[in-house]
């Protein structure tokens, strides 16, 4: 494939998670309040379910068997890129700044951007590995020369990360108009939090090349990533103030539709 190729492999395998953040966004012109912290619990516990289970059957799993059929053992791509990739977003939530719904202490280095810049840099940490995830399982069904990752997978994952993306647009725009920002330009800021996920996927496919035996690496990359952003963030939100088991519950039942989906779909 060409770059030209891949360039449009990535933004057409990440045109659902970006629809659907967009749709979560479009909550803002429907609802005056936030969304009720036990939903809001429910549903970044679903989102962190979805993610735990699409790192291992999606990445994981695949880069293990891609890596055998190469000739090795697995251990060292997978590893390796896990650590990479973890160590990735570990890097850009230390230094980047932003500012989780609900707080009000910003996390990052110092900055004078205004709240809700810092807001929609929040959720934007969170597409990254998204976009890069979805992007290089496409990807990898197009012309990975295996059948470690289908097409019928690859649609799977996209279908998932969608799903737990339209809370996370509502989680933009809402928050958004809560401190004054204007119902339009609450759900535009939405939608370009979004964007980082097509411009993820199209920079993880030029990475990975198409050279088959970067492919491991990559989407043990993605996946250390992606359970990074879920233990440090979405799983101890989810949890929050009493009651905490309308959290797990949604970290159940986001692995539990992850994973009916790549079955249903392999």
């Amino acid at each position: 494939m060409s770059a030209s190729d891949l360039i449009i492999l990535a933004l057409v395998s990440t045109t659902i998670p970006f629809l659907c953040t967009t749709a979560g966004a479009g909550t803002v012109f429907f609802f005056k309040n936030e969304i009720p912290q036990g939903v809001q619990r429910v549903f970044l516990g679903f989102a962190a379910g979805v993610m735990i289970a699409a790192s291992v059957w999606s990445l994981l799993i695949p880069a293990i068997n891609m890596a055998k059929e190469q000739g090795g053992n697995g251990l060292i791509p997978t590893t390796g890129g896990f650590i990479l990739g973890a160590g990735f977003l570990w890097l850009l939530d230390a230094f980047m700044p932003h500012l989780h719904p609900g707080s009000d202490q910003p996390e990052g280095v110092k900055s004078s951007l205004q709240r809700t810049t810092l807001l929609v840099f929040a959720v934007t940490l969170h597409n990254i590995p998204e976009g890069m995830a979805v992007g290089l399982a496409a990807s990898v069904a197009q012309y990975g020369g295996t059948a470690v990752i289908t097409t019928a997978s690859a649609i799977a994952l996209s279908i998932g990360i969608g799903l737990q993306n339209l809370p996370e647009g509502a989680a933009v725009s809402l928050p958004l108009r809560r401190e004054g920002v204007s119902r339009r330009k609450a759900f535009g800021l939405g939608v370009v939090s979004a964007v980082v996920e097509p411009i993820g996927a199209v920079v993880a496919v030029l990475l990975s090349g198409g050279i088959v035996v970067l492919m491991p690496w990559m989407l043990a990359f993605s996946a250390g990533a992606m359970l990074y952003v879920v233990v440090e963030e979405l799983i101890p939100e989810a949890h929050l103030g009493e009651h905490s088991n309308i959290g797990t519950i949604g970290v159940l039942s986001g692995f539990l539709v992850m994973m009916v989906l790549d079955v249903a779909l392999s």
